[in-house]
């Protein structure tokens, strides 16, 4: 099972529009929108976790494709490392810039 990080989401976009995306490209296990805690709205990124080979093809398919005018980032997620407090965790915003 292969987590696929999808930044640069419209924040118009629902799971149900992601799900049908990925699911051009193979079997999709779960779509995670994250929202902000505070608000409840769209951080603008998900999570697609998909079978290895599926996740393959889609991340290849559709980095950088358009979905509603905003071209996907789309990648392998990485584990954040958790820390014991709050503050600064240093960049921001899912996978991370290489």
């Amino acid at each position: 099972m292969t987590k696929l990080y999808v930044g640069n989401l419209p924040f118009t976009a629902t799971e149900e529009a992601v799900n049908a995306l990925f699911s051009q490209h193979g079997t999709v296990e779960r779509v995670s929108m994250i929202t902000d805690r505070e608000t409840g709205r769209p951080r603008g990124f998900a999570f697609v976790e998909m079978p290895n080979a599926d996740a393959a093809r889609a991340m290849q398919t559709l980095n950088g494709a358009d979905f509603d005018g905003r071209p996907l980032r789309v990648n392998e997620a990485q584990d954040r490392e958790r820390s014991g407090g709050g503050g600064n965790r240093g960049g921001g915003g899912g996978a991370r810039r290489y």
